[in-house]
């Protein structure tokens, strides 16, 4: 079989070399029954293989058919080990061709791989309207949960420490606003100081009455007053003050949807300190027992039929909101995008979405932890004026304890010398209530008084 070599072009493994013994000319050599018409058409491969054929790349030849009656097809050609095979060259116009004709095969595409190719820009666009649609979500629980005044933000903003990371630990000011049907306004019948610390898994929950006497623009009020007169901005300051400590979040909880959230969870699970009866007819024993959405909402707004009146309350308020986080926390990713998106009905906060997942992404594989604890306070009646005031010394040990990650009731603790030397922690220096309390506190009701929680 004849051979042709092109010249003008390096092979390679996908292009087949070929080689013809004959007349030479620029990068082809072609032989044929006749002399002149061989030179002929020689010569135009010549010119053919310099300009090469149009959309290929210049020097890249295209082999000439050459019209010779007599010539039969040509027989399959052996390409270059690697390289595709070739197809029988057939004559031109259906003629015999005087020469063997010799062209590139090109490759067919396997239906396979088009199916895939079409299955994976399907997979592609699926992703992408997923993440379109997941952000769109984040976006809108983002906004459903943030303060909408411009204004109250920016000054929350400026009351509120940043955290370096997200594994450090922080505090984190919760006020529950329990504003009924009936009522005009909202009220911050809640107020409990949150210390989270994501790298062991524990949270303390410390509560602050809500009657606790500070001195709020130079003038005694109820710490419940900070946020009726300068919203969460002045609330925040408040409570840093008596506390102590720097706060990096703010969350205020509607009361009216934690039925909803609590039903959503399947209920929570409280061990209830005494019997005692609740409003709406409502009744309960004695018992860790489950309760539903109704019944978690009526056992923390009791404070008239349990023993420490308002302190007994706060206490049923922490019980509640350490239920509803252990849930959360214990919930299949697959529960969890309805219970975040139920969770941002019912608060106001700094936090952005992404900071929660965040966070709790930091509590993943460990041993949750709450400890659950009230400022040592008393009851004091002064100019006709129902307060609360602050046992210091309790108080200021409560909070070097829970400053340290520690159990805040355990009276046998040693405090670390970094909380023991911090001299803001605990002290209440915006309270003006009697810094001689004993006498006091022993004739008041006091937080003491609270049935304990086994």
């Amino acid at each position: 079989m004849a051979d042709i070599e092109g010249k003008g072009t390096r092979p390679s493994a996908d292009k087949p070399t070929f080689r013809n013994e004959g007349a030479s000319t620029r990068g082809a050599h072609f032989k044929t029954s006749s002399g002149e018409q061989g030179e002929s058409q020689a010569r135009s491969a010549g010119r053919n293989a310099a300009a090469g054929p149009v959309g290929s790349p210049r020097g890249t030849a295209k082999p000439v058919v050459p019209a010779a009656a007599e010539t039969p097809a040509a027989k399959p050609v052996k390409p270059a080990a690697g390289g595709p095979a070739a197809e029988p060259v057939k004559p031109a116009g259906g003629e015999p061709a005087g020469g063997e004709e010799l062209r590139r095969v090109k490759k067919k595409k396997h239906k396979a791989l088009k199916y895939v190719g079409i299955g994976c820009g399907s997979l592609l666009a699926l992703v992408v309207v997923f993440v379109a649609i997941f952000a769109v979500w984040f976006g809108m629980l983002g906004s459903s949960m943030s303060i909408k005044d411009d204004a109250e933000r920016q000054e929350l903003e400026e009351e509120l420490t940043p955290v370096n990371s997200a594994s450090d630990p922080f505090y984190v000011l919760i006020l529950g606003s329990d504003a009924r049907e009936s009522d005009s306004g909202s009220r911050s019948d809640v107020i409990m100081l949150a210390r989270v610390d994501p790298s062991v898994g524990s949270v303390s929950l410390v509560s602050i009455p809500r009657d606790t006497m500070v001195t709020i623009n130079g003038s005694t009020q109820k710490i419940n007053a900070a946020y009726a007169h300068g919203g969460s901005a002045m609330a925040v300051r408040a409570v840093s003050e008596f506390a102590g400590v720097p706060i990096s979040h703010f969350v205020s909880v509607h009361f009216e949807e934690l039925e909803e959230i609590v039903d959503m969870l399947g209920g929570v699970w409280v061990d209830v300190p005494e019997s005692f009866s609740a409003g709406g007819g409502m009744s309960f024993e004695a018992g860790n027992q489950l309760l539903n959405g109704q019944q978690a909402l009526a056992y923390a707004r009791e404070r008239h039929h349990v023993s420490g009146g308002d302190f007994g309350r706060a206490q049923a308020q922490r019980q509640i909101v350490e239920a509803v986080i252990r849930q959360v926390l214990a919930s299949s990713p697959v529960e969890l995008p309805g219970l975040i998106g139920q969770l941002a009905n019912c608060i106001t906060t700094d936090l952005s979405v992404t900071d929660i997942v965040g966070y709790a992404q930091e509590f993943l594989g460990k041993e949750l932890t709450v400890y659950s604890a009230i400022c040592p306070s008393y009851t004091l009646n002064q100019d006709g004026v129902s307060y609360v005031a602050t046992m210091f010394n309790e108080w200021k040990r409560m909070m070097q304890l829970v400053d340290a990650g520690l159990d805040p009731n355990d009276a046998t603790a040693e405090i670390p010398s970094e909380q023991a030397d911090n001299a803001d922690l605990g002290a209440a220096s915006n309270s003006p209530a009697p810094r001689d309390y004993v006498d006091l506190a022993a004739n008041a009701m006091t937080t003491d008084d609270v049935a304990a929680v086994e």
